[in-house]
């Protein structure tokens, strides 16, 4: 079994600022029509992909479903070809055939992008099953949002998952909203992670706007899993600041529950962690940014 690297926390906070000027920079050049078809931005969301890679090594195994912008910057793929395939050019990650909702990298064990909601978590399981097949030392995460769990590919993949014991974490990023649709107006149960215990999968949840608590929760499941193949599943309670895509005025919800978030946003709370250890300065800060 080959260790983790522990990854440097201000490095981290420089991935998550990336990830959130890339973003700012899509919604300028889709407002201007230089983008088509859908956008869907992760703003707000940037600890949670940035909590999980850190926790993983390089070899593992990463797919997601349509807001995955982040997950292709987290993983490695350069912001030039994630650009690149926005605009639709040959020299995007998918080579200008995907969009916004494809992006795919097989060198960096970034395997999309899936645009038909849940569809892509059978996917995932067959990752982990070729895992295990082949005796390999690695893990793989499945991103989804909440809007996935109500689908029936995702009990399918989760009740295969548990019958193989496949070395796969479901990482649910709960923003509260399925498209329009509050998570309280679509599902029954009071907590997500619930579902997974209905499939004798064990569940946590944490605190998505937190980089430390995403990191450490992630790097504890996957360093069980990595002694003893199985899945599991984390229920990650963020917030995007955006409406569910581009054309989305997100009027369902309001300025008062928006601003409770922006005030508690992920970078803002990172910087301020290592600025008092000293790990940090403002002019630091302003290098990165």
């Amino acid at each position: 079994m080959h260790p983790v690297e522990q990854r440097d926390e201000v490095e981290m906070l420089s991935l998550m600022l990336l990830i959130r000027r890339f973003e700012e920079r899509a919604s300028q050049q889709y407002q201007a029509q230089k983008i088509g078809g859908f956008c869907h931005l992760y703003i707000g969301q940037e600890a949670v992909v940035t909590g999980a890679v850190a926790a993983v090594r390089d070899d593992d195994y990463i797919i997601t479903a349509y807001r995955d912008h982040a997950h292709a910057l987290a993983r490695g793929t350069s912001p030039d070809a994630c650009m690149a395939e926005l605009f639709g050019k040959e020299t995007g990650c998918s080579r200008g055939l995907g969009g916004s909702m494809h992006f795919f990298d097989k060198q960096n064990h970034m395997y999309g992008g899936h645009a038909i909601v849940a569809a892509h978590i059978p996917l995932a399981v067959g990752l982990a099953f070729a895992i295990k097949y082949r005796g390999e030392d690695r893990v793989t995460l499945c991103f989804f949002g909440d809007g996935a769990i109500n689908q029936g590919a995702f009990h399918e993949a989760l009740n295969l998952a548990a019958l193989y014991r496949l070395p796969i974490v479901f990482i649910c990023e709960n923003n509260l909203f399925a498209m329009g649709t509050s998570v309280q107006r679509s599902t029954s149960l009071r907590q997500i992670v619930d579902r997974a215990e209905g499939y004798d999968i064990p569940g946590e949840i944490v605190d998505g706007m937190n980089f430390r608590e995403v990191r450490d929760k992630v790097a504890e499941m996957v360093d069980s899993i990595r002694k003893e193949p199985h899945p599991a599943f984390l229920e990650v309670r963020t917030y995007r600041y955006r409406g569910h895509s581009m054309s989305d005025p997100a009027s369902y919800r309001t300025k008062q529950e928006l601003e409770k978030y922006r005030l508690d946003d992920p970078i803002t709370r990172l910087r301020a962690q290592l600025t008092r250890e000293g790990k940090l300065t403002n002019e630091q800060f302003d290098l990165l940014d």
